[in-house]
């Protein structure tokens, strides 16, 4: 049922895999993945792609990890999110409208988690942002960290709705996400905006935060999409 996948998208593609089997009812509630090492040998990846590809799928509630117990798939909503989202958008042809929309939903959901984050959700966007940097550093992609650092907001907001709308339309922007963060200046600007909402989200300031998230979208939107926006030009 599994396919070795290409090593530069990796880990969308096994996060891709595994839904796949979900949403096609291969894959039920209650049903075990196989252990890491198993998945890593069967997807021709390495176990740290592997356990990303995890964590990812926990973020958005479609499988959860038993300590000591494998993982295991979970009843889940945000099918029918995904699946209605795939049916609106369509990554190539209205990313700009996808950017739209994203402004529209993350700018409230850095508010929220200004507002809800407990101290170990924040601990945990720290530790993606440093990540994050460490990656920039080495010359790593930082696709992993980026997508991680949204999935962890949205959790933190702690509304279940925006949540899983704001993890299927960053699975949609999973192409040109790959192909503009192979710039180091896409990378560093990521980093600068991460960096600022956690910034405010650590004060518990949500104006701050829904400001900085706007300012982060705008300076990325500006990069993947140069002179798509009827020549408008940000403060």
């Amino acid at each position: 049922m599994l396919k070795a996948v290409e090593k530069k998208r990796a880990y969308q593609d096994v996060v891709s895999q595994i839904l796949t089997l979900i949403k096609g009812g291969k894959l039920k509630k209650g049903d075990q993945l196989p252990t890491e090492r198993d998945l890593a040998e069967s997807l021709k990846v390495s176990r740290t792609t592997v356990r990303e590809a995890i964590r990812s799928l926990e973020s958005m509630k479609m499988v959860e990890s038993r300590q000591g117990n494998g993982t295991y798939v979970l009843a889940n909503k945000d099918i029918e999110v995904q699946n209605l989202c795939s049916a609106l958008f369509h990554e190539r042809d209205d990313l700009m409208d996808i950017f739209h929309v994203r402004n529209i939903i993350e700018p409230s959901i850095a508010q929220l988690a200004a507002e809800r984050a407990t101290p170990a959700e924040i601990k945990e966007l720290e530790n993606i942002v440093d990540q994050h940097e460490a990656n920039l550093s080495a010359g790593s992609t930082t696709i992993d960290t980026d997508t991680a650092f949204h999935m962890a907001l949205a959790q933190a907001a702690k509304n279940r709705v925006l949540g899983r709308l704001i993890n299927a339309l960053i699975d949609l922007l999973a192409e040109s996400r790959q192909a503009a963060l192979q710039s180091g200046r896409r990378g560093e600007e990521s980093l600068k905006g991460h960096r600022n909402i956690l910034l405010a989200i650590e004060k518990g300031d949500g104006t701050a935060a829904k400001d900085a998230m706007r300012r982060h979208l705008g300076v990325i939107e500006d990069l993947i999409l140069p002179g798509k926006k009827g020549g408008k030009k940000r403060k």
